[in-house]
């Protein structure tokens, strides 16, 4: 009952805790800054995360800079938050770039895009120390966008999702109805997928009622809070279709530079920093809910074949070679990608032992 009542709070949500929850009050002799960000989250871990990254700003700043953390609606709708960024009706946002991806393909190369052997942990290192922040800045110039955007909190891979039945071979997946967003959704049409896209909160009744087959939302945590273990008792975990993502949270321009230089300071090391607290904090909480899904609520957990997840990768191929082909500037950020995954990936493949092997060793 208790994991019920708390489902329907995650679904309904709410702006007036998501904003109390964190806002601290500006000083009290009116030179305080408070900055409204809304996030893409109705509550969870993701409005949670949302909330980290406010509060370390405003612990950093002392309170001269406070970030005030809005839930999902509560000024405009999801699909339109990164226009109400642009325009200064939101002062920030809290998302990913799938969201927004219908204006430029490219947007899903942050995050979303296909996997050339690493994770999300070296996409990031892509975007601080491979020149992605610089092309992510001039994709915004190129679509005359009045924002800044920092990216953070690495993801680990997002299951395949939630089926019928344990998928063997990938021909069982052709023709389903399955949720998922950004490129991904070009990935599963290829794979012969009927693909929708819904937000979060649709997902678990659309399954429910038969609007769609199967569905992804990210990870075990979420996936539990949204209910998704009352209408499926099949999870499968690994896969390549948003095996890199991690959030944008991104500032109005002109808002942003008004900010003092510490305070632009502050907002970049905090983001900086919820790479670790995001990594650290979630993979527990994922493992633990797993666990929960597994002994708690009947869920069979099986891993996805590789045979899917090659089959997976050649559908990557399709839809990321035709975009390169239409959009030079699509083509120009996944070449950076590459040669940047090429070489550290090369490194690490190289250096890091079998964990899988120790793991094994010890635990199996």
């Amino acid at each position: 009952m208790k994991d019920s009542i708390n489902r329907r709070k995650f679904l309904r949500g709410s702006a007036v805790a998501g904003a109390a929850a964190l806002a601290t009050p500006a000083l009290a002799d009116g030179h305080g800054v408070t900055l409204k960000m809304q996030a893409a989250w109705g509550g969870g871990i993701f409005l949670e995360n949302a909330q980290s990254f406010a509060a370390r700003v405003n612990e950093m700043s002392g309170g001269s800079l406070t970030i005030e953390v809005l839930s999902v609606d509560s000024v405009v709708k999801t699909s339109q938050m990164q226009d109400a960024v642009h325009r200064g009706v939101l002062d920030a946002a809290h998302m990913v770039t799938a969201y927004w991806y219908g204006k430029s393909k490219t947007a899903s190369l942050f995050g979303t895009g296909p996997c050339f052997g690493w994770s999300s942990q070296e996409v990031l290192g892509w975007i601080y120390a491979g020149g992605g922040q610089e092309l992510f800045d001039e994709l915004m110039a190129e679509l005359q966008l009045n924002v800044v955007s920092f990216f953070n909190s690495p993801m680990p891979a997002q299951p395949l999702g939630w089926f019928n039945q344990q998928i063997t071979d990938a021909s069982q997946m052709n023709g389903l109805k399955y949720r998922t967003v950004g490129l991904a959704a070009d990935v599963m049409l290829e794979m012969g997928m009927s693909v929708v896209q819904l937000p979060g909160g649709e997902i678990q009744p659309a399954m429910k009622s038969g609007l769609i087959d199967a569905a992804e939302f990210n990870n075990p945590t979420s996936d539990r809070d949204f209910g998704m273990q009352d209408v499926s008792k099949n999870y499968m975990l690994a896969s390549y279709h948003q095996s890199q993502e991690f959030f944008e949270i991104t500032f109005n321009k002109d808002k942003f530079n008004a900010l003092s230089p510490e305070h632009q300071a502050i907002i970049k090391n905090a983001s900086m920093a919820e790479n670790s607290g995001f990594y650290w904090g979630n993979t527990k909480r994922y493992s633990d809910d797993l666990l929960k899904l597994q002994e708690s609520d009947g869920v069979a957990v099986h891993r996805t074949p590789d045979s899917v997840l090659e089959e997976q990768l050649k559908a990557w191929d399709v839809v990321a070679n035709r975009i390169a082909g239409e959009d030079p500037f699509f083509a120009k950020v996944m070449e950076s990608q590459k040669a940047y995954a090429k070489d550290v990936m090369n490194y690490l493949n190289l250096n890091q032992p079998d964990y899988k092997l120790a793991y094994n060793h010890y635990f199996s």
